[in-house]
């Protein structure tokens, strides 16, 4: 095992590029990728970085020109021998071939296309834009970079016996996490830290942890590099990019108000099983449910990724319910801002009604909060969105409305096709 200390002090990470393979990345990435290679392969977007911690200053805490030798860098990569022969030969969700063929011809062939990075004020202005299936794949490692970078800023003035308390209390506070978990009966939960992780070699080490700490209740991890190494299941099914670029592309409200379902009828085209996860928060999850196709019922479960997550879990059990489907045969995924006490919390209060997974994500992999002086390795709020589709906005509304996002109008547009009314705020802390 790495001693993490030990290599930030004697190399200050020189020889530890941050992102080192296209497959560090999140499998659901990959999974969308052959989605919209086959479906929409002409579409062109661009992808935009959002800091919603504009109190974090990264343009003033990273060098920009080391940040420009980072994303270059990711340019350089392709897939090699072995992790093609990974994503050809191994079984995902039960299913040999996940990948098609004339989308690893094309992934092996691969570079990731440029960037357009500029400095505006504290913060970076960082754009990709190209083919939709070329330019989604910036997303995960670009937030990758920036967080790693802005943990490096604050390592860099830090001293060998500094570094090491450091990371034995990090360590320390991931352990008891995990002892926190070991008594629920029946857990099942996923490492989902990779885009806001403080370092790879720190999620590596998490996932180690969990894999010793937790055993058969650690269900794998997002991250397919990690995946691959440590021999875990590799986790993940579709996100809110898909919706939101299928939205973007709608000629009218009524197509607008039916794009978020052809997403899912294309899904239901490729995959089956326990890849056939809802994720319906993107305008308004009790709306999507109400006007949702009887076919949706059938699928396996939902990820709830916003807003108050019992009321999502009730807001599911009751539209299967109506459904005249049975809650106890479906699977409820939590994964929003998770920590040990909501996940204990949740367990108790829904383990008995459904099948309960969670994803862990930034405060599994990044929580070092509260160790070093004035908090500055602290987690904080940093997406990489698709902001536009063919030359029209992109708006994801949420069912909390601090993360909402796209043009002022668009946003009531989309909320009164979608019949989005009165929304409670809550705080957005990762």
């Amino acid at each position: 095992m790495v001693d993490i200390a030990t290599r930030v002090y004697n190399h200050k990470w020189k020889i530890d590029p941050i992102v080192r393979s296209l497959i560090d990345t999140d499998f659901y990435k990959l999974l969308m990728c052959q989605s919209v290679f086959r479906n929409k392969p002409q579409t062109d977007v661009a992808f935009s970085l959002i800091n919603r911690s504009n109190h974090i200053p990264l343009a003033k805490l990273i060098d920009e020109g080391e940040l420009r030798e980072q994303l270059d860098h990711i340019r350089s990569l392709s897939l090699s021998r072995g992790e093609s022969t990974w994503l050809r030969g191994n079984t995902f969700y039960g299913k040999r071939q996940m990948f098609r063929s004339d989308f690893m011809e094309w992934f092996e062939n691969m570079r990731l296309p440029p960037y357009h990075l500029e400095r505006k004020g504290d913060q970076y202005e960082l754009t990709f834009e190209g083919k939709w299936h070329e330019v989604m794949l910036w997303e995960i490692p670009a937030l990758a970079v920036l967080m790693e970078l802005r943990s490096r800023a604050v390592l860099n003035n830090m001293r060998r016996f500094e570094l090491q308390v450091l990371y034995a209390q990090a360590m320390t506070r991931v352990w008891k996490k995990i002892e926190k978990l070991r008594d629920i009966d029946g857990l099942g939960i996923a490492d989902f830290g990779t885009r806001r992780r403080h370092s790879f070699l720190w999620q590596d080490w998490c996932v180690q942890a969990m894999i010793e700490g937790l055993g058969s209740s650690f269900t794998g991890t997002s991250n397919c590099l990690i995946a691959m190494r440590r021999e875990v299941e590799a986790i993940g099914t579709n996100a809110h990019e898909l919706p939101m670029v299928y939205s973007a592309l709608a000629k009218d409200d009524a197509e607008l108000a039916q794009a978020p379902y052809d997403v899912l009828s294309d899904w239901h085209d490729e995959h089956d099983g326990n890849l056939r996860i809802i994720l319906p928060d993107t305008y308004g999850t009790q709306g999507f449910l109400d006007r949702a196709p009887d076919w949706l019922a059938g699928w396996t479960g939902i990820r709830i990724d916003s807003g108050d997550p019992a009321t999502g879990a009730e807001t599911a059990i009751k539209w299967w319910q109506s459904r005249r489907e049975d809650p106890l045969e479906k699977r409820v995924i939590f994964s929003d801002g998770l920590d040990v006490d909501k996940i204990r919390e949740l367990h108790t209060q829904f383990a008995h009604r459904t099948k309960v997974s969670f994803g862990w994500g930034t405060l599994l992999t990044n929580d070092f909060r509260g160790l070093v002086p004035n908090d500055a390795l602290a987690p904080f709020s940093l997406v990489c969105k698709a902001v536009s589709a063919n030359g029209q906005p992109t708006v994801k509304l949420s069912d909390n409305p601090e993360k909402a996002m796209g043009p002022k109008d668009q946003i009531e547009r989309y909320k009164r096709v979608f019949g989005v009314g009165a929304q409670e705020a809550i705080e957005v802390i990762v």
